[in-house]
């Protein structure tokens, strides 16, 4: 079995959907076989899914509910190198089972106190996934919508808050690129974009690539201490 990405927050708008499809696209531009299950009621990556330009070693698995989602994890583990999870913007049944089934959890949130509150939601759900399951889960947060250029005083002092008490954030921030709407507006990959018609695509795909090294790092780190599925090798 393969490793199993879950994407969780229970806040909107925090840029969930937006992650999961760069990392997967990424990952599936870099070779590996690629499953996204779309776990949000407002199927965002479903809608992505079905506009052209997906890589062909990519799948999106639609329709997943409480009920089907620890089969149809189990399901795409078995067959496709990585797994990419990305549950409703909420705390519910469904995304304490998917974090329960997780090799590692991404907290998309963006630097503000109101958001740094629901994340610490999270990191408790994760915690009792922990307990409810006998085994240790690992989690990172991932800072979204920041700005390439200006650093806001907010954002640091979440920064040092969540450093403080021990919790591993990502050194890559997903930075707000009009790219990365463009992907829900015309479908397809940031590769498959023209520089003529998205302003700074050249920065947003080194943006999306670092992410998705550091993904990949931080999987081999965690798998070396915590004896999860191997990750398949992606060329970097």
């Amino acid at each position: 079995m393969m490793p199993t990405i879950v994407f969780a927050t229970p806040k909107g708008g925090a840029g969930k959907s937006t992650s999961a499809v760069i990392l997967a696209t990424e990952l599936a531009l870099k070779g590996a076989d690629v499953t996204i299950l779309d776990a949000d009621p407002n199927k965002p990556v479903t809608q992505w899914g079905i506009m052209p330009g997906k890589p062909d070693n990519l799948s999106v698995v639609a329709n997943i509910t409480e009920a089907t989602i620890i089969d149809e994890i189990d399901a795409a583990a078995q067959k496709t190198a990585f797994v990419i999870v990305d549950c409703e913007g909420t705390a519910s049944m469904t995304v304490a089972y998917a974090i329960g089934r997780a090799d590692f959890v991404i907290i998309p949130t963006q630097g503000s106190q109101l958001d740094a509150a629901q994340t610490a939601k999270a990191i408790r759900l994760i915690k009792q996934q922990e307990k409810a399951f006998s085994k240790t889960l690992p989690y990172a947060i991932l800072f979204t919508r920041t700005s390439a250029a200006i650093k806001p005083r907010t954002l640091q002092h979440v920064q040092q808050e969540f450093r403080k008490y021990g919790i591993k954030s990502f050194e890559t921030q997903l930075n707000e690129r009009e790219a990365y709407r463009a992907l829900f507006s015309f479908g397809g990959t940031l590769s498959s974009m023209s520089p003529t018609d998205v302003p700074n695509l050249e920065a947003a795909v080194i943006n999306a690539r670092a992410f998705a090294g550091e993904v990949i790092a931080t999987l081999k780190k965690a798998q070396a201490h915590e004896n999860v599925p191997q990750a398949q090798e992606v060329a970097s």
